[in-house]
């Protein structure tokens, strides 16, 4: 399995700090951010800086917005960091027992690659990381997947987290899976021979004893039957449990060959 270089703390560091100041950027409209480039240009020329260039400007901008933000210093960051993972590593702090499907079927290591599809998955893609998963977070809509790669940044743990942007059908794994888990609503728009296709691709991508988590009801309603799930996974292990939200987590483990 292809392995994900490990950043140091500084970098995802440097990585959270250019996170705030681009959200920063992009919340605000143009003639503000001329504004501040004005204030920067008048706070070099302060600094008896002659001859500076645009990039020396634009590192100005983000000095000061960075500044407005009361973006925490490394250490503070770093302290802060520490005390939120202990806490998300905790699956109680995301309201999960010790006996949720998440909790009980997945172990958790650094060699560990889940993928996340078509859920809104912050908690459950932090509880993983901050337990030292690698997490691929696919999802049609962008604001879904920004928001695991902000929450993940938040804890500086964006390394450990591929953000994705797709429809599920036109995905394909690029390095073998340890555990799926999804909402049936991914597969909602799919019809019957697509859904077995795709379930087929991830079934190929998955490493033998890895594990698929499938959320079987989604809004009250069920996207996709229990009935047509044990057929697509004919030759896995099946169980079918409640979880902590009164919904179904289907469950099927790949045979050790």
């Amino acid at each position: 399995m292809p392995q994900h270089p490990q950043r140091s703390l500084r970098h995802e560091y440097d990585v959270y700090v250019e996170q705030e100041i681009e959200r920063y950027k992009d919340s605000i409209p143009r003639s503000a951010i001329l504004k501040i480039g004005d204030e920067a240009v008048s706070s070099l020329q302060s600094q008896d800086q002659f001859g500076f260039d645009e990039l020396l400007i634009w590192a100005e901008v983000d000095r000061l917005i960075r500044r407005r933000l009361r973006v925490p210093t490394y250490d503070t960051w770093r302290r802060r960091r520490i005390k939120l993972i202990e806490e998300y590593r905790r699956p109680e702090h995301w309201g999960l027992s010790a006996n949720a499907p998440i909790v009980r079927e997945i172990v958790p290591s650094t060699e560990t690659h889940v993928l996340l599809a078509g859920a809104q998955a912050e908690g459950t893609a932090l509880y993983l990381v901050t337990n030292g998963c690698q997490i691929t977070a696919l999802h049609e809509e962008e604001e879904m997947v920004e928001r695991v790669l902000s929450a993940a940044g938040q804890v500086g743990l964006t390394s450990r987290v591929h953000g994705t942007v797709s429809a599920i059908d036109r995905w394909a794994p690029e390095q073998p899976l340890t555990a799926v888990i999804c909402s049936t609503a991914a597969f909602a728009k799919l019809s019957s021979a697509e859904c077995a296709r795709v379930i087929e691709v991830l079934q190929g991508a998955t490493l033998d004893g890895g594990v698929h988590l499938v959320q079987t009801i989604v809004a009250g309603q069920n996207a996709l039957s229990l009935e047509q799930l044990r057929e697509r996974y004919h030759g896995w292990d099946i169980t079918v449990s409640p979880d902590e939200a009164s919904s179904g987590t289907f469950m099927a483990r790949k045979h050790l060959t």
